[in-house]
């Protein structure tokens, strides 16, 4: 493999206008970004953010209006897709489906690359046993694998995945995010990680951006970013329940509610109660609205219940009321 592909991604101040006759629409705004070698940033935002779009420029698919993209020292500025060398797999696995597993493998060899390639990818993604057989016949998990060692025996710099999870039940999800690993240990180029799923993202990523409306609001080390938000925007996105945020005047307060201490008592009463397992939600309405807690399943607490809540001061946000930003 190419030496360059040892070097970073960068994005600098990138943004994209769709120049809609009748509504401009601004889908990217100033996104600025790093992702070394060998590291996976994972961004997580809504459907509408402008993840798709990112991944797109980036690629070389769009024209941004403003901004910088260089990879390994090298801006792309003006070049073509196929001189990027970026490697970008959708949700969508985009097989071909006429061909075997080891026909749509050989497709995106390089020239001048061995074959056994093919077999080293199949291996390394645990699609070995399928190489004759044709996509029809295959899971969509083994499908996503076969993307995801194809993008690999394309020699990229850099790594661009959109949702590859977002079509598949669980059970799938768990077996291509071993796949991902499988796939981060062999590709040494950076990889860009987008997706809506908020635990998707933090398992993933090394680390974390969360774009919100064009904007990334948040980067970081993932669990920084969970527990201590940029702003108000990505305390109320992160997270499912996401941060409490209760107004207190000039500031908010912002606690997870996983550190919402519930004991019987007065102060609130219990709305409902949603069962998640081996935990459960209860949603307390308070003076200064409602507040949701996790709990064990087995605690004892059930709507119309008045209980009592406390906020460990370690784990409590502080929100400038005005701006939204953390103080």
């Amino acid at each position: 493999m190419a030496s360059d592909v040892h070097a970073g991604l960068a994005v600098e101040t990138l943004s994209v206008t769709y120049r809609d006759p009748i509504r401009p629409h601004r889908a990217l705004s100033g996104v600025s970004f790093f992702v070394d070698a060998g590291r996976t940033l994972a961004i997580v935002g809504p459907s509408g953010a402008g993840k798709t779009t990112l991944l797109r420029a980036i690629a070389g698919l769009l024209e941004p209006q403003n901004g910088e993209i260089v990879l390994g020292g090298d801006s792309l500025r003006g070049r073509a897709t196929r001189d990027r060398r970026i490697a970008l797999v959708f949700q969508d696995d985009a097989l071909f489906p006429t061909m075997s597993v080891r026909e749509n493998l050989r497709f995106a060899l390089r020239r001048g690359a061995r074959g056994s390639h093919v077999e080293d990818a199949a291996r390394a993604l645990h699609v070995e046993s399928h190489l004759d057989r044709r996509p029809r016949d295959l899971s969509g998990g083994e499908r996503q694998r076969v993307a995801l060692a194809r993008a690999l025996l394309s020699e990229p710099r850099a790594l661009l995945l959109d949702e590859p999870l977002a079509h598949l039940d669980p059970a799938l999800r768990a077996t291509v995010r071993a796949g991902l690993r499988d796939l981060r240990e062999r590709f040494e180029g950076p990889v860009l990680y987008v997706t809506h799923d908020h635990a998707e993202a933090m398992q993933i990523g090394d680390s974390l951006g969360v774009l919100i409306d064009g904007r990334l609001e948040d980067i970081g080390e993932p669990q920084r970013v969970y527990d201590a938000p940029a702003n108000t925007r990505v305390a109320a996105f992160l997270g499912v329940p996401a941060m409490n945020l209760i107004d207190d005047g000039a500031r908010i307060v912002g606690i997870r509610p996983e550190y919402v201490c519930v004991s019987h008592g007065e102060g609130g009463v219990v709305e409902r109660r949603d069962s998640a397992g081996a935990d459960a939600y209860v949603h307390v309405r308070t003076q200064r609205g409602t507040i949701v807690a996790r709990v064990p399943a087995n605690a004892a607490f059930g709507g119309g219940d008045p209980v009592s809540l406390e906020f460990p001061a370690q784990h409590v946000r502080y929100f400038n009321a005005a701006t939204g930003e953390a103080m």
